[in-house]
């Protein structure tokens, strides 16, 4: 009798990293590219949900295929886990941090920021060069919120667009 899908997930959460990578060797027929233990439990859950409920279709396969193509970042992590893999030292991995190019505390352009103040709705789309309200272009979400209030606003603050306070130093 198979065994559950979930069932199933559930034995791979309660593996080592060790039992994860053969079980990689044995689904899929190679070595895994990282001996991280969340990567290598995702990777194989998602094989076994593909095989049981049915895969991307080959068009959207496809398309992550060309997106994925020759982008060098990839390149360079297949590269760096090889490179360690095989002894080589850190001093002579490349390493990167990916830094977004817009605030994280905004949605993407064509996103839109929502309030409910003194019962009506506000409703405010990001743009590439700054937001829109009421037919208006404005350079920050401050002049907006001045605009609505009338006194002066940090805008993250009156859009509830800040972090939260962790109350103390971190």
């Amino acid at each position: 009798m198979k065994k559950l899908l979930r069932d199933q997930i559930d034995e791979l959460s309660a593996m080592s990293v060790a039992e994860l990578e053969q079980q990689h060797q044995k689904i899929f027929g190679e070595e895994p590219a990282s001996a991280h233990r969340q990567f290598l439990f995702r990777k194989i859950a998602w094989r076994l949900q593909a095989d049981r409920e049915g895969c991307l279709p080959e068009s959207a396969r496809d398309l992550a295929r060309a997106i994925a193509k020759d982008v060098p970042l990839r390149n360079r992590v297949i590269s760096n886990a090889g490179k360690r893999r095989a002894g080589f030292p850190i001093e002579q991995s490349a390493i990167t941090t990916i830094t977004p190019g817009h605030d994280s505390r905004l949605p993407m352009p064509g996103g839109l920021i929502v309030k409910k103040y003194s019962d009506q709705t506000i409703v405010v789309k990001v743009v590439d060069d700054g937001f829109e309200y009421d037919d208006r272009r404005y350079s920050s979400l401050s002049a907006i919120a001045q605009e609505i209030t009338g006194t002066k606003w940090n805008g993250f603050l009156f859009f509830g667009l800040t972090k939260e306070n962790t109350r103390g130093r971190r």
